[in-house]
């Protein structure tokens, strides 16, 4: 069955695209009712897009409690491309099964069994998004007599032994490799004078371990002096230590992708069109997309598992086919 969604395009359900669920999951809206043309999820149920006639709002949900409404931008491709909007774990730097290890870890630790392991089914959802959305996730499937503060313990626990372990030389191999042709991505980008924006939902106790060592693997210097802009979920609320914002306005909601191009690559929401961002994660497409800007998807994430595949404008599994298509771009200005 195809469907049309305004500011989105047309959608097939038998390619892993979007689900036509009728009524979105907190009963507001429900199709054919108050000029709803219908209501379709992603395959991970992260997020609902409502359609009517002439606008698309999309429904962020939250496993701990707050969620949120946003209106749908039209997305559209001008050249020149001005700027690059990046995703850390999985597009940048191959860290994912690291993350879902110390999920995993985590898990063990509130079950107190050490044989536990994750299935298939479990992937979209203990990746992608913020800590403590994983977390809830595992509660709620695998540990229901566990809370959220104790899983968090545990999850802390087991990041600062692992990072610790790989800082001296002796922890889990492979952990942080950089992506195919990265280096070569990032300096092609330098060379056609397009700004580099670097976003991340995670930590930046975890993401900035992560990047450096990326660029020490590459030679390539100091990642805060070679990126236009970064940004993580910042820092961790924990007693005794002041948190900042950042586990519950991650991936999927806008709000990282937005603040790094419009504040720390100051290019302002009207010339979004001349901005890409480039995600392996279902929740980091979505962003992308609710943020205004195009999508381009990079294959070897979640993007497929997670059913958010068609919201991506271009999809490529070569970070210098990437570079080839923005030069293609930039060539017709």
């Amino acid at each position: 069955m195809k469907y049309y969604i305004k500011n989105l395009g047309t959608f097939d359900s038998e390619k892993n695209g979007l689900i036509n669920i009728k009524k979105c999951s907190d009963g507001y809206f429900q199709e054919g009712k108050d000029g709803v043309i219908g209501v379709y999820a992603t395959g991970d149920r992260k997020v609902e897009f409502i359609a009517f006639k002439d606008r698309t709002i999309a429904y962020v949900l939250s496993s701990i409690g707050y969620p949120a409404y946003y209106p749908v931008k039209e997305i559209k491709l001008e050249a020149p491309i001005k700027a690059v909007l990046m995703d850390l774990d999985g597009t940048s730097v191959k860290s994912e099964e690291f993350w879902i290890y110390i999920i995993q870890k985590t898990v063990q630790s509130l079950l107190n069994d050490d044989t536990f392991k994750f299935s298939k089914e479990d992937l979209p959802f203990v990746s992608g998004h913020s800590v403590s959305e994983h977390l809830q996730y595992c509660i709620e499937k695998y540990a229901p007599n566990s809370t959220l503060e104790q899983a968090r313990e545990y999850y802390f626990k087991h990041t600062h032994y692992e990072m610790n372990e790989i800082m001296k030389g002796r922890g889990k191999k492979g952990a942080f490799t950089p992506s195919s042709h990265l280096k070569e991505f990032l300096l092609g980008l330098k060379k056609l004078d397009v700004k580099i924006g670097l976003v991340t939902s995670g930590l930046y106790e975890k993401a900035w371990p992560e990047i450096l060592s990326a660029f020490n693997t590459l030679e390539m210097g100091d990642p805060k002096e070679f990126y236009d802009a970064s940004i993580s979920a910042g820092f961790p609320i924990r007693k005794g230590s002041v948190g900042t914002l950042g586990e519950l306005e991650p991936k999927p909601h806008p709000w990282l992708y937005a603040e790094t191009c419009t504040v720390g690559l100051n290019i302002p929401e009207s010339e979004r069109n001349h901005v890409i961002g480039i995600e392996d994660s279902g929740a980091g497409v979505c962003s992308i997309v609710l943020a205004g800007y195009t999508c381009i998807g990079y294959d070897g994430g979640n993007i497929i598992s997670s059913g958010t595949k068609e919201l991506c404008s271009y999809y490529f599994n070569d970070l210098l086919d990437i570079l080839e298509f923005i030069k293609s771009i930039n060539a017709e200005n």
